[in-house]
């Protein structure tokens, strides 16, 4: 290898390493904010339902522009895009470390997650872009995700120590000189590209009613622990998200070029694996945020605790995954999904022995168990759901699973979070004390988070029959 050679080699190292470090910052972000919960709730004055906000803006966000934002890096330029996110990624980050409000904090987590929806599809392209086909992009996209299962455990653990020791707010501080760090080395290190294909029509239209119609789904949710599920503010704002719902579909029919063409709906293999996604996200995503609120609201245990117990979680993702592969290569994916959600549905049950003096084994074991099951799954129906498309198509399939996912969480912390108040207001007058009371309405929560599970189970079942074969005669 000659100099020439040697320097390239280390120019592709570093521009993944920064893209790499980009990744991992926006996934810690998320794990440690979900410890820092309880913090956050009792400094700004948060309900117990609408703390679930503060995750949920960043990831309605998030599913809601990912598709368009991957476009707009090949039409607009990956570099430039990729700075754009990151750039107000790390704002947003500052606004919410300043938030003295809980209005000022979704805002600022909304922006944050639509900033990182534009940086991960430019820097996942600006990959594709430098490192050949074939085994060095394997391993670039192989690094990139293994940064991002990481990320994911490390925000457990660092988010709680940062809370304890410093205060939520410097969760989102430390990503400023990361971002500012980063905008300055992209004009080093990453070059420019485009698609000089691409589609020069954006769906904005599009993007837009379906977001919209999304965070009133959830803010209609969220209003029946304070007004009622028939009061009429709760009814217009389902309404009005219906009507954005409409709206979308009425966009996508008419669009030269749509962010989710309907016909991909028809794709039974592709439906399938987007339902598992959903209910995956939707079960494990609440009883893991009331877990850690559970730790600390009720056991009193420190926010670095929460962190710690969340552990067995993140890496049972990662051993599920391996397992997973194996066994869809024994079994096939449509057992695969089966059993991990199957596992995910026990894992609920488990959790749901907590106590209002004691569960540590119960959360431990159920985190083990959810993170072994979801990795399992997730393999399987990702897998199917990309090989029921074309290979030209199997991005636009993977952003689709990915916001099935995000949006599966959004609606699961949603729906969850709010029945698991109401369950707890209906308990707190009666003969249980404030703590009894706060538990049953997290079992409650669980119970229903293995039923979620459970409909994941038939979706699986059902989408992907085994056809049979007639007999000759």
């Amino acid at each position: 290898m000659d100099q020439g050679e040697d320097t390239q080699v280390h120019r592709k190292g570093a521009a993944l390493a920064l893209l790499c470090v980009a990744q991992f910052v926006d996934v810690l972000d998320i794990n440690a904010v979900i410890v820092a919960l309880h913090s956050i709730g009792q400094d700004l004055g948060f309900s117990q339902a609408g703390l679930q906000w503060v995750v949920s803006a960043y990831v309605l966000f998030f599913a809601g522009f990912l598709l368009l934002s991957g476009r707009v890096a090949d039409l607009w330029g990956r570099r430039r895009t990729f700075v754009v996110g990151l750039a107000l990624f790390t704002a947003a980050s500052l606004c919410c470390g300043l938030s003295v409000s809980p209005e000022m904090l979704v805002v600022s987590r909304a922006f944050q997650g639509l900033g990182a929806a534009i940086t991960a599809p430019a820097a996942l392209s600006i990959i594709t872009t430098i490192f050949a086909e074939g085994r060095e992009r394997d391993r670039a996209v192989a690094a990139w995700t293994a940064v991002a299962a990481g990320g994911g455990a490390a925000g457990l653990l660092l988010g709680g120590l940062i809370t304890d020791v410093l205060g939520w707010e410097w969760i989102f501080f430390v990503n400023l000189p990361v971002g500012v760090v980063g905008i300055s080395l992209s004009y080093v290190l990453l070059p420019e590209s485009w698609d000089t294909s691409a589609s020069r029509r954006l769906d904005l239209l599009g993007a837009g009613t379906v977001t919209a119609g999304l965070v009133l789904l959830v803010l209609g949710l969220t209003r029946t622990e304070e007004v009622g599920f028939g009061s009429s503010a709760t009814l217009a704002t389902l309404g009005i998200a219906a009507a954005c719902f409409g709206a979308f579909v009425f966009v996508e029919r008419r669009a030269a070029d749509p962010l989710v063409p309907l016909r991909l709906f028809r794709l039974r293999g592709l439906v399938g694996s987007a339902l598992v996604a959903f209910t995956l996200t939707a079960a494990t995503a609440p009883v893991g945020v009331l877990i850690t609120l559970y730790m600390q609201n009720t056991l009193d245990y420190s926010a670095s605790i929460a962190g710690l117990t969340g552990l067995p979680f993140s890496l049972c993702v990662i051993v599920g995954s391996a397992l997973g592969g194996r066994i869809a290569g024994l079994l096939g994916g449509r057992a695969t999904m089966s059993l991990g959600l199957v596992v995910v549905a026990a894992s609920a049950l488990v959790t749901a022995g907590i106590t209002a003096k004691g569960g540590v084994a119960y959360v431990l074991v159920g985190s083990a168990l959810s993170g072994l099951g979801l990795g399992c799954a997730s393999v399987a129906s990702t897998a199917r759901g990309t090989s029921a498309v074309e290979r030209g198509k199997r991005g636009l399939a993977s952003g689709f699973m990915n916001t099935s996912a995000q949006v599966g969480t959004a609606l699961g912390l949603a729906s969850l979070l709010t029945l698991a108040a109401i369950r707890t207001a209906a308990l707190s007058g009666g003969d249980l004390s404030g703590g009894e009371a706060l538990v049953a309405g997290y079992r409650f929560a669980f119970f229903l988070a293995a039923g979620v599970a459970a409909l994941g189970v038939v979706a699986a079942l059902y989408f992907f029959r085994q056809v049979r074969v007639p007999r000759k005669r």
